[in-house]
């Protein structure tokens, strides 16, 4: 019986030792295909003439962030209501402090608005909803940020170039890695740029030879407003109204449907044709207060934010030039509503 016992024993470890080996082996295959992949990272970015010191501390070490992936399919733009969105974000105290800002930064924001032709107001606007004026832009490493995501299938190609753009900006010694901190999503400094937006659009509005949107308020506002103008902002126009639809517009709504089409942005796809003021009013489209729409003869979409039983507005270009900064209609609507709030501050 004592043998029979010793030799069940036996065979019980041997499987339980089999198990724990296979279950070893399965949670070290995620991290051996992650360091395959670091590995040909690591290549690429030789190629592209990064210095090995900036290697050595931004990639050698570098892990995925689980948070991250987290925050990527749960993004507040695309979950909340309008109205949930909108009051989180233009609160009394955005409103209050934006029209301090717009006081104490006058004259340099006049300045920048008259040279881009971006009006200061909205300028600001963007300053408090993606920093909060510059308070809080953030505090992950955005090179292991981006890592995680060009790692990620979702989006890989994406976020790999932006990875890349970020090993570039180390490498032109605009900034330290250790400083090179930022969002989840690896967007950078007080006016929260990608990577290749920083390269693309970033201003040394201050002349002092650094192009610095983490420190310097000149540099910041000239970033925000070069990125408008490059992405056709008009200063003739606002960004669009609230209104009131026609009893019929949900039975009609086919008929200014937009054809099917690729877009930069996607959430574009939901807007309705443009079609000049006067032929909205025509359709019985009126201000939300029940008045006549203007009489700018501007290009006009319709969006319902939360579908056919939320509220209504109708968008000109500047709508869409806001969706070039972030593709997502509750944003461009939060950055509109912020913005009117300071006329006249």
């Amino acid at each position: 019986m004592q043998l029979a016992r010793l030799a069940a024993c036996s065979i019980l470890v041997a499987l339980l030792s089999s198990t724990v080996i296979t279950s070893n082996s399965l949670a070290q295959e995620p991290q051996i295909e992650f360091q395959d992949w670091l590995a040909t990272l690591i290549a690429e970015a030789r190629d592209r003439g990064i210095r090995e010191d900036i290697i050595d501390v931004a990639l050698k070490d570098v892990t995925p962030i689980p948070q991250v992936i987290k925050n990527d399919r749960n993004q507040a733009e695309f979950t909340e209501t309008f109205d949930q969105y909108l009051e989180k974000r233009v609160t009394s105290w955005r409103i209050d402090t934006g029209r301090q800002r717009l006081r104490e930064h006058q004259a340099l924001l006049t300045k920048v608005g008259e040279h881009y032709g971006v009006e200061p107001r909205f300028i600001v606007a963007f300053w408090g909803i993606e920093t909060n004026y510059g308070s809080f832009t953030g505090g992950t490493d955005v090179v292991r940020a981006l890592v995680t995501l060009a790692y990620d299938p979702r989006r890989s190609a994406y976020f790999r170039r932006e990875l890349l753009s970020a090993l570039d900006i180390l490498n032109e010694g605009h900034i330290e890695h250790a400083d090179m901190k930022g969002s989840w999503a690896g967007a950078m400094g007080q006016s929260q740029f990608m990577p290749s937006s920083f390269q693309d659009f970033a201003q040394d509005f201050d002349e002092d030879g650094k192009r610095d949107i983490w420190n310097s308020h000149a540099d910041v506002f000239a970033s925000i407003a070069n990125y408008l103008k490059a992405a056709q902002w008009r200063s003739d126009q606002t960004w669009g109204r609230e209104v009131q639809l026609p009893d019929d517009y949900l039975t009609k709504a086919p008929q200014w449907q937009q054809a099917p089409a690729e877009y930069s942005c996607s959430v574009l796809r939901h807007h309705s044709v443009q079609m000049p003021l006067r032929d909205w009013q025509a359709a019985g489209v009126r201000r939300a207060d029940g008045s006549d729409l203007p009489t700018n003869d501007f290009l006009a979409s319709i969006i319902l934010p939360d579908g056919e039983n939320g509220r209504a507005f109708i968008t000109y270009n500047n709508f869409r030039t806001i969706l070039k900064y972030n593709c997502a209609n509750n944003y461009a609507l939060a950055i509109g509503h912020l913005a009117d709030k300071f006329i006249g501050y």
